[in-house]
């Protein structure tokens, strides 16, 4: 089958998510609740695949699979059981208060509903420029994802930028067209067309091999032998499962893309609906995708450096046609994700950042004008992302856990404020911010090592300070490295920074007292559904 019809297949995909997108749009009110948040009108099922879809991302088909073909299946336990059941859970107690407090007040971002309850515009931008942050990372990684999978589908004839540059091109179009009620449409066609085509490709792959019981027992007769299979290696430590599971469950809870969807819910009963389901649909697709990188390792599927298992396994054991539209549904999951990201990213730009400061400035924002702004938002984010992502500074995994984590440092100083009533402002901006420098630190600490080196060199070439002041960076950087580090017996920086964040945020909030403008009672009188 040649490349033209291998990428007609990727692109006619393409054009049918952009046609529904397309239909929704004419249905939609032109009203900032209905562009961000579907007008708060979600049925369960849209929401609950418009939710698993914006969750799944290139980070689990591809970054899932390679980690399972390089170290075991086990990472199934990690996304696909302690995260459906951690992430349920945080719906129900983060999500269904947010969805009352939005309903109460028409809140559309997080940074709306945390800026009235300690009467704060700088909490509110400090959020949404946090989540901003963060976010930058992971819409990377849809677009490395896209042409890393292109590149393997059509051996290299499409190269990695050209796969980049398409799928940031459609985004870029969907988005500013559609809306939240064209995206969560399409999420919801997205999300079944993957749960398809997953279990479609593990049970073509198996039939070609002699069903799951020959690809398992080549696996353990394989090179890495039956303790692939076991529980508890070198890599999947106790520690290390337990504190991934946990970062990445309560990071997904305070991505913007996925948090926006605890307002949009049309009612309590498609809410609770949802997060009850919940768990079963990751299960569903988890096992299948992960498993599928695990079997290739015993198959003796030979994947490149940098590449991923996924569309190389389906190019060995399915046509060209299928494994084309296998990745189309990948390039799907990238899509739900990475349109929700530039909308929810839209939306705390202008919402907690743009009308503030105009405000500040005793000027209003028209409808218009904001409207405008948000698509120009969209536009300069996904570019300035696909520049980024030309340079693929780390691998997918490494991209997804920071982005993980970091949003994760979030979720207990909000956690702690939803059900403290105790909770003052200098005690959540303390626990945000303490837990985001520590995070950051250990992510960028070779720059704090380099910059106090090159400090003390500066320092050393003054003649009058040299003697006196010169010469402190062994001790300093042995402080550092002995405070900051990749690992804390075993425990992930990104576990130790959420604690210090909790600590934090109850300890700075016991020893202060309220500011003025906060509205203590407002996340617990006459907060109830209909």
């Amino acid at each position: 089958m040649t490349v033209g019809v291998q990428l007609g297949i990727v692109v006619g995909y393409l054009l049918l998510a952009l046609a529904v997108g397309l239909v929704a749009y004419r249905l939609a009110d032109r009203t900032a609740e209905d562009f961000y948040l579907a007008g708060r009108t979600l049925g369960t099922v849209v929401l609950l695949f418009t939710t698993f879809a914006t969750l799944l991302s290139a980070f689990t088909f591809f970054a899932g699979p390679n980690l399972a073909y390089a170290y075991g299946p086990e990472w199934i336990l990690v996304m696909g059981l302690m995260d459906g059941i951690i992430f349920a859970i945080l719906w129900y107690a983060i999500g269904y208060k947010q969805w009352l407090l939005g309903r109460q007040r028409g809140y559309v971002t997080l940074g709306e509903m945390l800026g009235d309850r300690f009467g704060s515009r700088g909490l509110r931008g400090f959020v949404a420029g946090v989540s901003l942050l963060w976010l930058f990372p992971y819409v990377m990684l849809q677009q490395a994802g896209a042409g890393t999978a292109l590149e393997a589908l059509t051996e290299g004839a499409i190269p990695y930028a050209a796969g980049a540059a398409l799928i940031t091109l459609f985004m870029i179009l969907y988005v500013v067209v559609a809306g939240m009620r064209g995206i969560a449409w399409t999420d919801t066609l997205q999300g079944a067309f993957m749960l398809v085509t997953t279990w479609a490709a593990a049970a073509w792959v198996l039939a070609s091999v002699g069903g799951p019981g020959a690809a398992t027992d080549a696996l353990a007769a394989s090179e890495v032998g039956s303790e692939f299979l076991a529980l508890g290696t070198d890599y999947y430590t106790p520690q290390w499962m337990l504190s991934t599971a946990i970062t990445i469950g309560f990071g997904v809870a305070m991505f913007p893309q996925v948090n926006q969807r605890f307002f949009a819910a049309g009612s309590k009963t498609v809410l609770k609906r949802s997060f009850a389901l919940w768990p079963i649909l990751c299960v569903l697709l988890f096992v299948p995708a992960f498993m599928l990188g695990a079997w290739g390792r015993g198959l003796g599927v030979p994947v490149p450096d940098g590449g991923n298992v996924l569309p190389v396994i389906l190019g060995e054991y399915t046509p060209a046609w299928f494994a084309a539209l296998v990745v189309a549904g990948a390039m799907a999951a990238m899509m739900s994700s990475s349109d929700s990201m530039l909308l929810s990213g839209s939306s705390y730009f202008t919402r907690d950042l743009y009308r503030p400061l105009v405000a500040s400035l005793g000027r209003d924002l028209s409808t218009r004008r904001e409207d405008l702004l948000a698509r120009a938002g969209v536009v300069c984010f996904a570019l300035a992302t696909f520049v980024a992502s030309l340079y693929n500074p780390a691998t997918l995994f490494e991209l997804g856990n920071a982005a993980f984590s970091g949003f994760a440092q979030l979720a207990l100083p909000v956690l702690v404020a939803l059900y403290w009533r105790g909770t003052t402002r200098a005690g959540i901006v303390a626990g945000v911010a303490g837990s985001q420098a520590f995070y950051l630190a250990t992510l960028f600490r070779w720059v704090i090592v380099w910059t106090i080196g090159a400090v003390d060199a500066a320092v050393q070439a003054v003649p009058i300070l040299g003697p006196v002041l010169g010469g402190f960076s062994p001790a300093l950087v042995t402080v550092v490295t002995t405070v900051v580090r990749d690992s804390y017996l075993g425990w992930t920086p990104g576990i130790v920074g959420m604690l210090l964040g909790l600590v934090l945020t109850v300890g700075v909030s016991v020893l202060t007292s309220p500011a003025a403008a906060e509205e203590r009672t407002l996340y617990f009188e006459r907060l109830r559904a209909d």
